[in-house]
């Protein structure tokens, strides 16, 4: 089972910013090595770039109007303007990759160098809704969702057959996305053209992040779309699970990672996703619900668990620096990096930024690393590759009170890896906020066998540990508030 390590990056600040620091204008096509030999040094196997597609004008012009956007973007960054909005890069007009970032000459170029790096490329995938400049709009209008009269959150359409109202791509929980046009999956045709798209993507990457893949489950959808009844007879197959495995009969090793909420995330594994997000483990670690964190880590399967895509930020939640303090940081950041399954780090996390940028700016506020969270995800993601966390093969444990009275071991996130040697890594995390106590059943192979050596990668505590005695009661511990380990034990001779 693979453990993906992935670096997400908004492509369009990214290079802006690279191109003012280098003086040159770099694109996709002329990134300099030390952008890729940093990713390989920090030990990530992917790099998600997040904005490539091309967004058109009128998308582009409902994200310039967007109330409170301009000012917002204002307050963060000195010297803005309008210019600066780009519009969504989930409002596409196309999948062809913007010739300000280099087009699809530059994004092979830059696919074809990660691959000598050692890295794969994840783009992404917004089969929910196209943009209003989208070609489709025009040619196949048939394949949105539409009323033949005036509707909410609809907009007019002028076709060869008279005027409909297409519908606004839409979350069932929040209004319409004004800069999109929604795609209708009880078209079987829609299905169809849908998929021609991801095969044309699949080429040009090693993987998709599907935006919001759990709306077009044929129940959500039917929910979805009620009110807007279709002349077609929708298909009994689930889209992703035709659309998985077309890909997968010539990428048998394509990555599919769904962006996924309101507990579907198992349906859509069962569809044949590798990972779909887990929102619930960011949820209670930043709302510091630390016995609910270790209750679901240790109540989801082990194969529900290495299908779950972990994260403290991503492009759509604050920055994490601006939700706790720098212990909890270092507590949840080791949790969901030592966790199985695939791990996300966001750019600009690994450094301390603190302002988040709305996705539909191509520029965002400048702010110097932090000195001391840059420093320890650099002793972290360097000393990761030299463990078996995430090339294990990874077991949540399961921790006891340490004495009767002392709940405190439900603070506790311990997870162990372990591969064909009889050395192993243990992740080792407090999050309360107060000192904690727990004896920690390890299962490791030939624990019994040996007196190990227990060393933090992350410290200078070095320990010596007796193997029937571990077997026997497990591995106490006593860890400070917010305490965040990671030990790796090797026999003693």
């Amino acid at each position: 089972m693979n453990h993906p390590l992935v670096y997400e990056i908004n492509v369009r600040c990214w290079l802006r910013e690279l191109s003012e620091k280098l003086g040159a204008k770099i694109t996709l096509g002329n990134v300099p090595d030390a952008e890729f030999e940093g990713w390989r040094r920090l030990g990530f196997t992917h790099v998600w770039l997040m904005g490539v597609w091309t967004t058109g004008a009128h998308s582009r012009a409902c994200s310039r109007n967007l109330p409170g956007l301009r000012k917002l973007c204002r307050d963060l960054m000195p010297g803005f303007s309008v210019a600066d909005v780009l519009g969504s890069p989930f409002a596409i007009a196309g999948y062809e990759v913007a010739r300000a970032l280099g087009g699809e000459t530059g994004l092979k170029k830059f696919r074809r160098r990660l691959a000598q790096f050692g890295l794969k490329l994840i783009l992404d995938f917004i089969p929910n809704h196209t943009g209003l400049d989208h070609p489709w709009l025009r040619e196949k209008p048939e394949l949105y969702v539409q009323s033949p009269k005036a509707a909410r959150e609809t907009f007019r359409l002028d076709t060869p057959a008279g005027p409909c109202w297409i519908a606004y791509g839409k979350d069932p929980y929040f209004p319409g996305w004004i800069d999109t046009a929604q795609l209708d999956y009880r078209n079987p045709a829609t299905h169809t053209a849908v998929l021609d798209e991801l095969r044309g993507v699949a080429a040009l990457c090693d993987g998709v992040r599907c935006d919001m893949a759990m709306l077009m489950l044929n129940d959500v959808f039917a929910r979805t779309w009620t009110r807007f009844p279709s002349p077609h007879t929708a298909p009994e197959a689930e889209f992703w699970a035709t659309a998985i495995s077309a890909i997968d009969e010539t990428r048998p090793d394509f990555l599919f990672f769904a962006e996924a909420y309101w507990n579907l995330e198992a349906r859509l594994q069962e569809l044949g996703f590798d990972y779909t997000y887990d929102k619930r483990l960011y949820d209670y670690l930043v709302a510091r619900n630390y016995p609910e964190a270790h209750r679901h880590l240790s109540a989801v399967s082990a194969a529900f668990l290495e299908h779950s895509g972990h994260f403290l930020e991503n492009h759509d939640e604050q920055r994490i620096t601006s939700l706790l303090s720098w212990p909890e940081h270092q507590a949840a950041a080791l949790v969901t990096l030592g966790v199985p399954g695939l791990r996300l780090l966001h750019e600009g996390q690994i450094t301390g930024a603190t302002k988040r940028v709305s996705v539909h700016c191509g520029r965002r506020p400048v702010e110097a690393p932090n000195p001391k969270i840059a420093a320890w995800y650099e002793r972290l993601l360097t000393a990761l590759p030299t463990t078996l966390v995430g090339r294990g093969s990874g077991e949540v444990i399961h921790t006891e009170r340490a004495w009767d009275r002392n709940p405190t071991c439900e603070n506790f996130v311990v997870i162990q890896w372990q591969g064909d040697a009889p050395a192993f890594d243990l992740v080792v995390v407090n999050l309360a906020m107060h000192q904690s106590q727990c004896y920690a059943e390890l299962t490791a192979k030939g624990l019994a066998d040996h007196h190990w050596q227990m060393k933090n990668l992350l410290g200078d505590e070095v320990y010596e540990r007796r193997g029937d005695d571990l077997d026997r009661q497990g591995l106490y511990l006593d860890l400070s508030a917010h305490g965040a380990q990671l030990f790796h034990f090797e026999p003693i001779p």
